[in-house]
């Protein structure tokens, strides 16, 4: 299985299946209360490798996840579009989109014994925004 993330906004973020290794996607509600509630939110948590600079090739895009994950609240650029495919035998299986979604946290972590890093990236769809995520699936060969 693989995933592929883009994001678009004021500048394009893309990481493929050779950086991400997992993608949860989660729906959360409050637990006290005793009918469906409409205080809904979203939440993707992507997990992935830090890919340096190889023999002329590029180094990967989070870098530029980090420098999103700073931007402050303020800025409209804060909110982006993201979009996550679940690839399964090289057919997308799931596609989920956050037409509007914000960093909530955003964690490298850095290992010598590998010799690569490791990011964690928590993003969260716009509360008012709701009704625009997109989580589709069962898509034609």
């Amino acid at each position: 299985m693989g995933f592929k993330l883009n994001v678009t906004g004021a500048e394009n973020i893309s990481l493929g299946v050779e950086n991400i290794m997992t993608v949860e996607f989660m729906t959360d509600t409050p637990n006290d209360s005793n009918a469906r509630s409409t205080d809904l939110g979203t939440t993707i948590a992507v997990t992935g490798k830090i890919l340096a600079e190889v023999g002329g090739a590029a180094a990967d895009d989070t870098l530029k996840l980090a420098k999103w994950s700073l931007v402050p609240a303020e800025k409209s650029d804060c909110y982006r579009n993201v979009k996550i495919e679940v690839i399964s035998a090289s057919k997308v299986v799931r596609e989920i989109e956050f037409p509007n979604a914000f960093v909530v946290d955003y964690v490298e972590e850095y290992d010598d014994d590998e010799g690569i890093g490791e990011f964690k990236i928590l993003l969260k769809q716009k509360k008012d925004k709701m009704a625009l995520v997109k989580f589709e699936g069962g898509f034609d060969s």
